[in-house]
């Protein structure tokens, strides 16, 4: 029996913060209500804050279904991938769902944004871990850097985040993205530490530039540097940058496929290929030049480590 494609579902691949992640996409590429400086996706073409049905809930839990019955191994079900995931309105109703066919943890990856709605709120609570994001400590560097849609300021993203923890018993770790020159001044700093102190996350994971970005100019902080501000930050901040982990196990099926779909949500180095597939660097840098010679993908440098994007 050949195995059905996936349409919805990604993975596992590993992830800085959730070990072995099988990814649950439901929105659009680049549905967003950020056109962030940094995203490795590349531009958003119209930012919205619309909530609409975007993906049949049905079909994404009858392709879950279908690998739990081949045996899924992973330490989360994280649902992300290539737009802001609570823009989807049934997103709750996607969880409750997940919940009723598996015992693997649920994460929802967003950037925080709509949280200031009740309705997101609830959610969102479903979910056994939320990571939002969080980088810029003002006005300024949340428009710098994050490109918000005009609905959105930063003070209706904390305050978001605030109600949020207020409500939510379960785990936030709150990601904040730092790029050389655009969010590292002493100033900024001060005030990022002064919003995570509002917000209260239970962990404050702290990441830069090591992919290809939507904008040029755009550099990662030095690890050594990344390393002090986390001590500034918070007791409970952690670099995630650079993250590497034992490989997720052998992949079946279309391996070619699985590699397309990883690229579709962010670009990949031959060593994440690898990791994920379980398979050695050597064979995982052939599948990639190969899909670069059929045109279907590209390559990129970001400073020694080549990535490859989906054209």
């Amino acid at each position: 029996m050949t195995e059905k494609k996936s349409k919805y579902l990604y993975g596992p691949v590993p992830s800085r913060r959730l070990g072995r992640s099988l990814g649950v996409d439901i929105i659009p590429l680049k549905t967003c209500t950020l056109n962030c400086i940094y995203c490795q996706l590349g531009r958003t073409p119209n930012t919205t804050v619309e909530r609409k049905d975007y993906a049949p809930i049905a079909d994404v839990l009858a392709e879950l279904q279908q690998r739990l019955a081949q045996g899924l191994q992973a330490d989360y079900i994280t649902i992300g991938g290539s737009g802001e995931p609570t823009l989807h309105s049934r997103l709750g109703e996607l969880v409750d769902g997940i919940k009723k066919i598996t015992d693997i943890p649920v994460a929802i990856l967003t950037n925080g944004t709509l949280l200031y709605r009740p309705d997101v709120r609830k959610d969102c609570a479903k979910a056994d871990v939320v990571a939002p994001s969080l980088d810029g400590g003002d006005e300024q560097a949340f428009a710098t850097v994050n490109r918000p849609h005009p609905d959105i300021t930063i003070e209706k993203l904390i305050a978001g985040l605030c109600k949020f923890r207020d409500e939510y018993p379960g785990r936030i770790w709150l990601e904040v993205f730092l790029i050389e020159g655009f969010n590292t001044e002493i100033d900024q700093i001060k005030k990022l530490k002064a919003a995570i102190e509002r917000i209260r996350p239970d962990k404050v994971h702290l990441n830069t530039a090591v992919r290809p970005t939507a904008e040029l100019g755009v550099e990662k902080v030095a690890r050594e540097k990344l390393q002090r501000i986390a001590e500034q930050l918070s007791p409970q901040c952690e670099v995630i940058a650079d993250f590497v982990s034992a490989h997720c196990g052998p992949v079946t099926g279309d391996r070619a496929q699985t590699v397309l779909s990883m690229l579709k949500r962010r670009p990949c180095s031959p060593q994440d290929v690898s990791l994920s597939l379980g398979i050695s660097r050597e064979e995982a840098s052939a599948y990639l030049s190969r899909l670069e010679k059929q045109g279907v993908v590209c390559s990129e440098k970001k400073g020694a480590i080549l990535f490859y994007r989906i054209l």
